[in-house]
């Protein structure tokens, strides 16, 4: 029975097509739009993935997310380097500064100063140069985005990619390229550019309080947990383990920011489009082929056989929509890795893209389910 539900289906290939076309289009809308939104969000705390090395981060206790730097003075750490459990604190400025290129252009972008004995802080992936030349006067490094595209030493017009030993001007003062490092790309795409954390406070501008962050290692055995609510408790400040700190910052972008509104809606459409699609054809075709139902309830088919051969009916052309569209979702995401737009697909996308779909078939079959109950098996003798 069930091989000729799938014969019934097949056979009939206009709406065949129609349905696993339909199906194909809501899968790949839902994991395409839902993994751009994930890329977005990962990119607004790639910066905290690319310091692995504290275990805790201090900041200003306004501070809402990773960006939204509040400076604070010096003195700030030494209180925090004071605290029992804490076995390092190293300080970290970040801010948009200008830089000048040689074509005369002007472009912003994150400047990173690590602390000038350790340099933790520094980026974790080196292209070019060494880390240690960071301590040369001067000295910048630039992420390869930057380096290649935005940094440029002739953008827009012609591009010119950084190398090292390039100069550019950070707030009218020198900077020398000793290496180029592979960085996350930040929310606002703005190239990254590291410096030691006392080059970094001579490039910008005067302010009474310079420093954004204090990165703290927690002694072995101590919760980095623990060490921030101590933190918080002794200095006033703001203290966040690594995945609490993540959690902050896209905590904000969902709250106070339209992205989780727009890639919903558009999550939404793809689903409410499918089922439409998918719906009507496969409704169109469960009319079609009344009569075989018919002629199968005729000859002693019980209800549940029939019901069964339209849900396998269903989640067949429900199968194979979701492996095409999650197909060209993810070769979209390999041809576009390399650009400016995010596209991180993980498992938990492609479960939740095959539970859209297993719903959408299902809403699918419900009207054909109703219409063959419904069915009178004498139609096969009146035909």
């Amino acid at each position: 029975m069930f091989r000729y539900a799938l014969k019934m289906l097949i056979n009939d290939r206009a709406k065949y097509v129609g349905i696993v076309t339909g199906l194909s289009f809501a899968s790949f809308i839902i994991v395409q739009q839902a993994s751009i939104f994930v890329g977005l969000m990962l990119r607004t705390i790639g910066f905290i993935y690319d310091t692995p090395q504290p275990d805790v981060w201090v900041m200003d206790d306004k501070v809402q997310f990773i960006d939204d730097t509040k400076p604070m003075s010096d003195t700030r750490l030494y209180r925090v380097r004071g605290i029992d459990g804490v076995a390092w604190a190293v300080p970290l400025y970040k801010g948009i500064l200008k830089a000048r290129l040689n074509s005369g252009n002007y472009q912003n972008c994150n400047l990173i100063g690590v602390d000038s004995a350790t340099l933790i802080g520094a980026p974790p992936i080196m292209l070019e140069g060494d880390i240690i030349s960071l301590r040369d006067p001067d000295a910048i490094i630039v992420d390869t985005v930057g380096a290649n595209d935005k940094l440029s030493l002739d953008f827009p017009v012609r591009s010119q990619p950084l190398v090292n030993g390039d100069v550019i001007e950070i707030n009218d003062k020198r900077a020398k390229v000793v290496g180029i490092c592979k960085a996350a790309r930040t929310f606002q795409s703005q190239p990254t550019v590291y410096t030691t954390y006392n080059r970094a406070l001579n490039y910008a501008p005067n302010e009474r309080k310079l420093l954004s962050f204090i990165l703290v290692k927690a002694k072995e055995g101590i919760s980095p947990k623990d060490l921030a609510r101590s933190i918080t408790n002794m200095t006033g400040l703001k203290a966040f383990d690594r995945e609490d700190f993540r959690w902050l910052t896209i905590s904000y972008y969902l709250k106070y920011t339209g992205i989780p509104i727009n890639f919903g809606i558009s999550v939404l459409l793809g689903f409410i489009i499918g089922t439409a699609i998918a719906g009507q054809t496969f409704y169109n075709f469960t009319l079609d082929n009344l009569r075989y139902f018919a002629t199968f309830r005729a000859m002693g088919a019980p209800m549940t056989m029939l019901r069964k051969m339209i849900l396998l009916q269903s989640f067949w052309v429900g199968g194979i929509g979701w492996g095409i569209g999650t197909g060209a979702a993810s070769i979209f995401g390999f041809v576009s890795k390399n650009s400016e737009l995010s596209f991180v697909l993980t498992w938990w996308l492609f479960l939740a893209s095959m539970t859209a779909v297993g719903l959408i078939s299902a809403l699918s079959s419900f009207l054909s389910l109703k219409k063959i109950e419904k069915m009178d098996a004498s139609i096969v003798f009146k035909s």
